[in-house]
């Protein structure tokens, strides 16, 4: 059934929220979709409660990982985006304040003054976030000039990437078994040796998490980071095969990369986490994705078979 426009869901769904909320001692609801401005405003009238929806939630998990200046930056940039239109909504009631006709309210004035205040904020955040893309982008022209093939490591968040470029490379890249533990793109040096006794080099960069429906503020905001995508001489699309919907996490990953406005060099399919997955599920991913390779980072199997197809890539 189509959302209803005014609350997304029905007039009964909507007590039933209420009721459970009640029930339960909540004090804040979660939609797991996008909600207009509109539509919150509506609920938390009809509710009694703050809404928040699926955009809102993702932000906030960013902003509590944001280590570097640049991830900081990008992700108040984001945060900001998504809350200017929001502030008519949750500040109408203000603006209705102060009485007569042709007179303006207290509220109101204060919604403009916060409204043109994110307003200049945005702005000079945008520029501090062109400038931190122009410096990535000279930073990839240099590492063009050292004609060193780079492989850019893609996937749903929490698939295992920061830890496979750190056992691959021995750096220490962070990590952590949660969502969205990278938000800056980290590039380190993967040495390989063939089998004639030469060596081969390559770099690796570490990217941001995807997630379904990626909200498209944090697109805008991280278009200097999700560049280290599209500039990569080739991918590798690390998948969670532990994960119930690794399935659905390849597909979701695939969308956002086909949604890029350059289009990314050739994709390696490799399958993380190959010591926790039952043989069932093994199967049925080799014969869905026969060219896959596939390996348990923090163990470090399948790493021989990774290196050679990695330098066959690119």
């Amino acid at each position: 059934s189509r959302p209803h426009p005014q609350t997304v869901v029905g007039a009964g769904k909507v007590q039933d929220i209420a009721l459970a909320a009640q029930t339960l001692g909540a004090n804040l609801i979660v939609f797991d979709r996008d909600l207009s401005p509109a539509q919150t405003r509506n609920l938390e009238q009809r509710i009694g409660l703050r809404v928040v929806d699926r955009t809102e939630v993702i932000l906030d998990i960013f902003a509590q990982r944001a280590q570097s200046q640049a991830g900081k930056l990008q992700v108040e940039l984001a945060q900001l985006a998504y809350q200017l239109p929001r502030l008519t909504g949750r500040g109408q009631a203000m603006s209705r304040l102060g009485g007569g006709i042709g007179t303006r309210g207290p509220g109101e004035t204060k919604l403009e003054t916060e409204r043109r205040t994110i307003q200049r904020r945005l702005t000079r955040l945008q520029k501090e976030v062109n400038q931190l893309q122009s410096h990535r982008s000279r930073m990839r022209q240099q590492r063009q000039k050292q004609e060193v093939p780079t492989v850019a490591i893609v996937g749903y968040t929490n698939a295992g990437k920061s830890t496979l470029i750190n056992a691959l490379t021995n750096a220490t890249v962070y990590t952590a078994d949660q969502l969205f533990a990278t938000l800056d793109p980290t590039t380190r040096r993967l040495v390989i040796d063939n089998e004639d006794g030469t060596r081969a080099m390559l770099l690796l960069t570490d990217t941001v998490g995807f997630i379904h429906e990626l909200p498209p503020a944090l697109i805008d905001a991280f278009r200097a980071t999700l560049e280290e995508v599209t500039e990569a001489d080739g991918l590798l699309h690390l998948v969670d095969l532990s994960h119930p919907a690794w399935q659905h996490q390849i597909k979701a990953v695939e969308e956002i990369i086909g949604e890029m406005e350059i289009t990314p060099g050739p994709t390696l399919l490799a399958f993380n986490k190959l010591d926790q997955v039952e043989s069932e599920t093994l199967e049925l991913a080799k014969s869905l994705y026969p060219d896959a390779v596939y390996v348990a980072a923090r163990e470090r199997i399948g790493f021989e078979t990774l290196r050679q197809r990695l330098l066959a890539l690119v």
